[in-house]
């Protein structure tokens, strides 16, 4: 199976064109090559809660993406507003995905704990939000992309129920 996948970049600079995103490149190239995925939408919008949810709402309902990926926004500061919106907009946790990518950042640098993304469910589609540097995209998608399948498969009422 193709996995349709969403990829939202949310930065004040990038929205107005003064930064590019070498992160996102970087995800579609695991997505693609590594998950077997297409990337359905992709935009840049400003570090604003309406405009991160907005976003995430037409992936999921309009271009019935089963996986979203947000990259940036899950800092301390204070535009960092990416987990806020993400939480508005889901239906339930995913915990695991974060805990595992902040895992990975942790062991770099250390800094992982500083980080403050979440994962969720919306409807049928998993929503995970990446950090914004493209290293750290790299090493948060790869600690979670052998256990992406089974998660988007049980997402579609396929497969096991993720019990322990």
């Amino acid at each position: 199976m193709r996995w349709k996948v969403g990829l939202l970049t949310t930065s004040d600079e990038g929205s107005r064109g003064e930064w590019e995103d070498t992160s996102a490149q970087v995800v579609r190239e695991l997505v693609e090559e590594e998950l077997q995925g297409e990337i359905v939408e992709y935009r840049i919008v400003p570090d604003e809660t309406d405009e991160i949810m907005a976003a995430l709402i037409e992936m999921t309902d309009y271009y019935k993406a089963d996986l979203i990926l947000t990259i940036g926004g899950i800092g301390m500061g204070p535009r960092d507003v990416t987990p806020e919106a993400t939480l508005e907009v889901t239906d339930r946790l995913a915990p695991g995905f974060a805990e595992a990518m902040r895992g990975a950042l942790r062991s770099r640098t250390g800094l992982g704990m500083l980080t403050r993304g979440v994962s969720g469910i919306r409807g049928q589609t998993l929503i995970l939000n990446l950090p914004g540097d493209p290293k750290g995209v790299h090493e948060s998608l790869a600690a979670v992309m052998d256990q992406l399948p089974a998660a988007l498969t049980m997402l579609r009422g396929k497969g096991g129920d993720g019990s322990a």
